[in-house]
């Protein structure tokens, strides 16, 4: 697949992920208010940078109660930026609790800052 097909491709999904990204409010999640103890900031995708892609990324994330990240899924924000999110989200490490926890996670993407 050439480069220029890709960018095609990425415009299509930014315009479904604009669709996807209208219903924001009614998830009726809060954001996560358990303690990170360590956070790993996502990669900027090399793709997002070429196409200057910037935007927000949501994630539902379950922490398990040791701390680690259980679960991560998208839950908004466009598709380019969504899998470094995701890995990142992935690293992160809470503190422990006697229960699980489930929230929202934000990620901003702009390369300019």
């Amino acid at each position: 697949m050439s480069l220029r097909a890709i960018e095609r491709l990425a415009v299509g999904l930014l315009i479904s992920g604009c669709v996807a990204w209208s219903a924001g409010s009614a998830w009726g999640q809060e954001e996560l208010t358990r303690k990170v103890k360590s956070k790993t900031a996502p990669a900027y995708p090399d793709l997002a940078r070429r196409m200057a892609i910037t935007g927000v990324v949501k994630l539902e994330i379950t922490v398990a109660p040791n701390g680690s990240v259980k679960n991560a899924k998208l839950v908004g924000g466009h598709p380019v930026l969504a899998n470094a999110a995701l890995d990142a989200v992935r690293k992160w490490r809470f503190e422990a609790s006697k229960e699980e926890s489930t929230g929202i996670v934000v990620f901003r993407f702009d390369p300019a800052q």
